[in-house]
């Protein structure tokens, strides 16, 4: 009897388990497709991201003397889908059932229950447990609530995997220390410089290769540089424990032009992919706590991130998917401006953010939600077309991660599942965290001249073509009676300004 194991790209981590009970004659099945690299125009760092470390964990399980069957992109009769190179191999190794653990996205999971019917056989999908609430766990909690609010989640998940606790209560007596970690990054602090792992003989093969099929895609494959073994991952992890978990706290919300790291961790593309453990991250940054090597809020804060949002995010996928990939609550459907392709524009916030993207396939947290999610929030950006950019441009992004975040937290297009409130702000939340607004073309403290802010005309706009929506929200109060006591001319000043944008940007114009 042969099974064959499917290994998907974001799935190399030795405890999978579809390769648990692993027996002599089985074979493993990873298979690098068109399909899943051209569903979106993914950015060329993110495909040499999976590709190499799906290749370099087909090594290491050769070398645990694994029967590997690899189906390169380039290989003359690959069918170029998951289900195409599924069933080649089934019949090519005569297999009479497949195991695959779920994937990350529904659309492919759709796909897999469709196997058994033209593979002849019995396919077994196995329950991706790498993440540390279950899809049912997270259903049954979610059960017969009004709403559904990380806090809550955040604290279940604390009980139940005992981090950060003393005799069950939270350690340093309060559940989140978020209120300690919004500091502007002072001009003078200069952040530590973070690990670039050199591409080996196999990424250097991949490099090629996605430089030669994908040269149209945003980025640069040779500016490749992030961990793609779990050796390299750890080290990374371990960097991030030692030289910036400390200041993490304090200084991850601020921005700074030009320096897209500062104290983040970086590890969210090894976790994404399987290189790293959550659990083990999150007891390796409470070590370093309780070692006196980083203040409670930096460690918290950074846990929470994991242990909290990731698999918050995750668990609201699931359970409302595939709905929740149609919703556009807010009726938004300007289509997206080509600078987000590009970069080219005189908003220095979102040069700054979409170059960063550019070149790493990377920009951290708050420039995702307050900058480039904020401005397509404020101006009706479509959420398909938003979904599928921050999808391509990331390399961290896979779907069950991506949409909750973009279509949630960031467009409120889902209504108010993830968020209770919009993540609306104008440009003075920008100056406030970055040195963004100083050398800007824009003047932040400008809202209806020429060269104002479009940030600021923007979120008044927002807030005036959605105040019936946001009517019965006790946490839009403040904006709406704020709208409400101003003069009419000042609205429409700014109503006004924010139109001459949006025209301009629609029609291509430098803005």
């Amino acid at each position: 009897m042969t099974a064959l194991r499917l290994v998907l790209g974001d799935q190399v981590s030795h405890g999978l388990s579809a390769l648990r009970d692993l027996k002599p004659g089985d074979v493993v099945l990873m298979a690098e497709v068109m399909d899943e690299c051209t569903y979106v125009p993914h950015h060329q760092v993110k495909i040499t991201l999976v590709l190499s470390a799906m290749r370099h964990f087909a090594a290491e399980l050769r070398r645990r003397g694994v029967t590997v069957d690899y189906r390169s992109l380039d290989d003359p009769q690959n069918t170029h889908s998951i289900r195409g190179e599924v069933l080649r191999a089934a019949a090519e190794h005569g297999a009479d059932h497949i195991i695959a653990t779920e994937p990350g996205e529904y659309r492919l999971l759709a796909d897999m229950r469709g196997w058994p019917e033209s593979a002849g056989c019995e396919v077994e999908i196995r329950e991706d447990d790498r993440f540390l609430c279950s899809v049912k766990t997270f259903r049954d909690w979610a059960a017969g609530r009004k709403s559904l609010r990380l806090e809550f989640f955040y604290r279940d998940m604390r009980r139940a995997h005992e981090v950060l606790l003393e005799d069950g209560d939270p350690v340093g007596g309060q559940w989140n220390y978020d209120a300690e970690n919004r500091k502007k990054l002072p001009a003078s602090r200069i952040t530590p410089e973070v690990p670039r792992f050199a591409p080996d003989r196999i990424t250097r093969e991949v490099i090629a290769l996605v430089s030669d099929r994908f040269a149209d895609n945003m980025g640069d494959a040779h500016d490749f540089a992030w961990p793609v073994t779990a050796e390299d991952a750890e080290a990374m992890l371990a960097d991030f424990l030692e030289h910036r978990l400390a200041d993490f706290g304090d200084w991850q919300d601020s921005m700074r032009c030009g320096e897209p790291f500062l104290y983040h961790s970086l590890v969210s593309t090894s976790l994404n992919l399987g290189l790293l453990n959550p659990l083990d991250v999150c007891r390796k940054a409470e070590a370093a706590y309780r070692a006196g090597a980083a203040p409670l809020n930096a460690v918290e804060g950074f846990i929470r991130q994991i242990l909290g949002w990731r698999e918050f995010v995750r668990g609201i996928y699931w359970t409302y998917m595939p709905e929740y990939g149609r919703r556009n609550a807010l009726g938004a459907h300007r289509a997206l401006p080509w600078f987000y392709w590009s970069g080219q524009t005189r908003m220095r916030c979102m040069g700054d953010a979409i170059g960063t993207t550019r070149r790493n396939a990377y920009a951290h947290h708050i420039q995702r939600l307050m900058v480039t999610g904020n401005f397509a929030l404020l101006a009706g950006l479509d959420p398909d077309q938003v979904d599928e950019w921050y999808l391509a441009v990331y390399a961290d992004a896979y779907e069950w991660v991506e949409m909750p975040n973009t279509r949630g937290m960031a467009l409120f297009a889902d209504g108010g599942v993830i968020g209770s409130k919009p993540y609306a702000a104008s440009g003075a939340y920008i100056n406030k965290m970055s040195d963004y607004c100083g050398d800007c073309f824009y003047d932040v403290k400008d809202a209806t001249g020429e060269r104002s802010c479009p940030f600021n005309a923007l979120y008044w706009d927002f807030i005036a073509r959605n105040q019936d929506r946001f009517a019965g929200n006790i946490r839009m109060a403040m904006p709406l009676a704020t709208l409400a006591k101003m003069a009419p001319p000042r609205v429409q000043a700014l109503r006004a300004r924010a139109e001459r944008f949006l025209h301009a940007m629609d029609q291509g114009e430098p803005v």
